[in-house]
């Protein structure tokens, strides 16, 4: 079924359904470009929300990217910002595969309805043209006839009449002749023009304006088909995206999943472990003897003059250093106005950013040697004079990085110092250990199967406690091959191992870690001197490698 067939008089229809057309799919092209709009306005909002919450300051400046947490944030962040690119992309590709594209289509189907119309106008133009020359041709023989009739009456009329001339009977007669002739004339371009508009109006109907008609409908049509296909687009552009999407989404998953309670304290612990030794007990001041007094040693505050400060009503207790308001410090170059371990720290890294330094020093020294060599070997290449003052330059910085190296590794010496001496410190006022695990050591040959939890408390055993013994017999010895350590560790309390499969240790020893805690409350170690054995984890102080 075709246009020209079945609607070859719906020539008004079809110029509004052709239009409709034209209508709707600029109404698609216009819904399309406020989508991307939409998409574009959302991207740049995300864009703007991850700026808003990344960090200032460079990951190696701040600290707090050392957190899983934090970097997990960040992680999350930059899966964002990325699907917020995806939605770009996605605009984009709307843009320029529906907009521009249909846009430009639309324009092209405009022009070419047009040409169709106004050739249909045209072809209808002719035929009305046609029908008024007909109409005229009708009309004039119409008049024709009747004036030749009249004039027939009239010469018959002076034929009858006796007092009429013969002169005006002739006359009356020829002029009844003339108008029958012209009549005969009109007749004959009448039958003439109805004749040739017949065949016009039968190849308009017939021909022409089914042609025409046909035109219109596979240029609808083609439309159609070009406006179903851009709505196709629609979705292939989501369907592009959604695997980088998918990933950006898995992203986040993988960011969640990633954050480490443990880690981050021990991150924090390395972040701010002092290095300071704990505050010792302070001692019992007798007030009610009135002799001089001298402050003791472990007090942290220290009255003025050697003598105690009063606690009467009015007076204001002094603070211990850890819980006090800490004064405002100088920034020293050695770092001196940080605790131990964090002077250390910084001291560590201080002293390897001088030591890259140097070495890059070192290599452009040698190159510009290298090139020395080559611009006197061959004097067109360069001036080797004009090589001298980089040269002076960089064993300039040389010699000034390596005093920097040496004053820091000196430092660095210092700290370490420190560190280990208020660690021994640390451990030698701890004179009360941690009960033992309650349960046996691994490999017991008496498996009792008690999960009783480890106890924390830190109160000394009695003496009824440390003279039964509780520890089991060991099924293995440990005369198999020696394994690598894992890692090292400090003893913080004395222990006797007297059950088999235990090892002894004195406060303060180092010890090679040879198995971590498998949840029983036992580590396995070796002596530096030899023997392996177990001891209770909450002793030591670990390090794995």
């Amino acid at each position: 079924m075709d246009w020209g067939t079945e609607l070859w008089d719906q020539f008004e229809v079809l110029e509004r359904h052709t239009q409709w057309g034209l209508d709707l799919l600029d109404r698609y092209v216009k819904f399309v470009k406020e989508r991307t709009e939409v998409e574009q306005a959302y991207a740049k909002q995300l864009r703007s929300l991850v700026k808003k919450y990344l960090p200032k300051r460079p990951a190696k400046d701040d600290p707090e990217s050392k957190f899983s947490q934090q970097q997990s944030f960040v992680q999350i962040l930059q899966e964002v910002n990325d699907f917020a690119g995806q939605r770009e992309l996605v605009a984009e590709n709307l843009s320029v595969r529906v907009c521009l594209e249909l846009t430009k289509y639309s324009q092209e189907m405009k022009q070419e309805r047009k040409m169709h119309f106004q050739e249909g106008r045209r072809a209808q133009q002719q035929l009305e043209n046609g029908f008024k020359q007909l109409e005229n041709s009708k009309r004039k023989f119409e008049r024709d006839c009747r004036e030749a009739e009249k004039a027939a009456q009239t010469a018959e009329r002076l034929d009858q009449d006796i007092n009429a001339t013969k002169a005006d009977v002739e006359k009356a007669k020829q002029q009844a002749h003339l108008r029958s002739h012209m009549a005969e004339e009109s007749k004959n371009e009448y039958a003439a023009q109805l004749q040739r508009f017949n065949r016009d109006q039968a190849h308009f109907y017939f021909s022409q304006m089914p042609q025409i008609f046909d035109k219109l409908q596979d240029m609808d049509e083609r439309r159609a088909t070009r406006l179903g296909a851009g709505y196709g687009l629609l979705s292939e552009a989501e369907l592009e995206v959604v695997p980088i999407i998918a990933k950006c989404l898995e992203g986040m998953k993988v960011a969640a999943n990633a954050v480490d309670p443990k880690n981050d304290s021990q991150v924090l612990i390395e972040l701010h472990k002092s290095g300071f030794a704990r505050p010792g007990d302070v001692e019992f001041e007798d007030f009610s003897q009135p002799m001089n007094r001298a402050p003791s040693d472990s007090s942290l505050g220290t009255p003025s003059e050697g003598r105690p400060e009063l606690r009467g009503p009015g007076r204001i207790r002094t603070k211990r250093w850890p819980f006090g308001k800490k004064n405002k410090t100088v920034v020293t170059e050695d770092f001196s106005h940080l605790p131990p371990e964090q002077q250390r720290k910084r001291l560590q890294q201080q002293l390897e950013e001088r030591s890259r330094e140097l070495q890059k020093e070192v290599d452009q020294r040698e190159a510009l040697k290298k090139m020395k060599d080559v611009y006197e070997k061959t004097p067109q290449m360069g001036d080797p004079a004009s090589l001298e003052p980089q040269i002076a330059e960089t064993l300039s910085n040389i010699e000034r990085l390596k005093l920097d190296v040496q004053k820091y590794e000196a430092w660095l010496a210092e700290a370490e110092s420190r560190v280990l001496s208020n660690r021994g410190d640390s451990l030698s006022r701890h004179t009360r250990p941690p009960d033992p695990p309650a349960s046996a050591p691994p490999d017991s040959s008496s498996n009792s199967g008690s999960q009783d939890t480890k106890e924390s408390s830190e109160e000394p055993p009695s003496e009824e406690s440390q003279d039964t013994p509780i520890y089991t017999e060991f099924d293995e010895d440990f005369e198999e091959e020696p394994t690598s350590p894992i890692g090292h560790c400090v003893a913080i309390y004395h222990f006797e191992g007297s059950s088999e499969g235990t090892i002894s240790m004195a406060e303060g020893e180092d010890l090679s870690l040879m198995e971590e805690d498998k949840g029983d409350g036992w580590t396995r170690v070796r002596r530096k001197e030899g023997g392996e054995g177990y001891v209770p984890t909450s002793y030591l102080r670990v390090t794995l490698n």
